[in-house]
């Protein structure tokens, strides 16, 4: 029978849990029953009940096995370290928190079946703030556009991959990825799925602004050079607009020395505004040094500390 993994993350769920574990296994059940599954939690050393949760299913059902990490290693480093642990043929990332339905999972699946190596979901609407919405798709216009690689907007992580394309991601060694670039830089063939992304029923999101912020700069520091090239570009163009007025007002002064006076205004707004105009240049460039430091250091993505349901293989279970 062909093996799916399915993974997910997990930090502080414990409300969510059980009803992701129960639907996946309904849609499993009811409409992909040729297939055998395991499903793979790493959980990011929740401070709630999620870890006791998870123990107990996993008493109930062989095919949930779970990653304990030894502190929160983050949303970046934990998702792609457990979409690396997936045996299947095919592994389905999708997050635990419910606003990744797992009743599109037959529709991956489908498109599997036709070829397709990568299928993703794509959000067209979200249940989010209209503000919020508003933000992520100017941030996806614009990495799209910087992006050297084409990006898929609105997409997420959510969706399938083929064992082809998580062996090539068990091949790259990279600390700190950005898997939503990283899958487009493979170029495998890839379908995607449209949906509306729900609200959540429980708990509340982890993803806070430096969170967010954070994911923003690595799409933008792994994926492109533009605005290195724009830091050269603005100090060559700002350098001669100054020359140009400094010309100008040279000019000015010796055709009316005694009536033009230059004020201080002038220099002040210029002094305050070529220093923001640097330091957001040098902020931009200390992202790029911070990222080359995140390579070099080549820390893990993970540490265990508990491994559950990951004996040896029973009968008919892949080892």
């Amino acid at each position: 029978m062909p093996f799916i993994s399915i993974v997910m993350s997990c930090f502080n769920e414990e409300e969510n849990l059980p009803e992701v574990y129960e639907r996946v296994t309904r849609v499993m059940a009811e409409q992909l029953p040729r297939y055998s599954y395991e499903i793979v939690v790493i959980d990011n050393a929740s401070t709630d009940h999620s870890v006791d949760v998870l123990r107990k299913l996993c008493s109930e059902d062989h095919r949930l096995k779970v990653i304990v990490n030894t502190r929160n290693f983050g949303h970046i480093r934990s998702p792609y370290y457990v979409l690396r642990n997936a045996r299947g043929d095919a592994a389905i990332f999708m997050a635990s928190d419910l606003q990744d339905p797992p009743e599109l999972i037959p529709d991956f699946v489908r498109k599997w079946e036709e070829g397709y190596k990568i299928v993703l979901a794509q959000k067209t609407n979200s249940k989010e703030s209209y503000l919020f919405w508003l933000v992520r798709n100017a941030y996806y216009s614009l990495i799209t556009r910087l992006s050297e690689v084409e990006l898929v907007k609105n997409a997420t992580g959510f969706g399938l991959y083929d064992h082809a394309v998580l062996e090539s991601l068990r091949g790259i060694d990279d600390p700190y990825p950005y898997f939503r670039g990283l899958i487009c830089e493979l170029g495998y063939s890839r379908a995607l799925i449209p949906f509306e992304q729900p609200l959540r029923k429980r708990g509340f999101t982890k993803n806070n602004l430096y969170a967010l912020y954070d994911n923003a700069m690595l799409g933008i520091t792994n994926h492109s050079k533009v605005p290195l090239r724009l830091a050269t570009f603005s100090g060559f163009c700002l350098g001669g607009f100054s020359f140009l007025i400094a010309v100008t007002y040279l000019i000015y002064k010796l055709m009316f020395w005694s009536r033009f006076q230059l004020g201080t205004a002038p220099v002040i707004i210029g002094i305050f505004f070529f220093a923001s105009v640097q330091l957001f240049f040098i902020g931009i460039l200390g992202e790029y040094v911070g990222a080359i430091q995140t390579q070099v250091m080549k820390r893990p993505l993970v540490v265990e500390r508990e491994r559950i349901n990951f004996e040896e293989p029973r009968n008919g279970e892949p080892s």
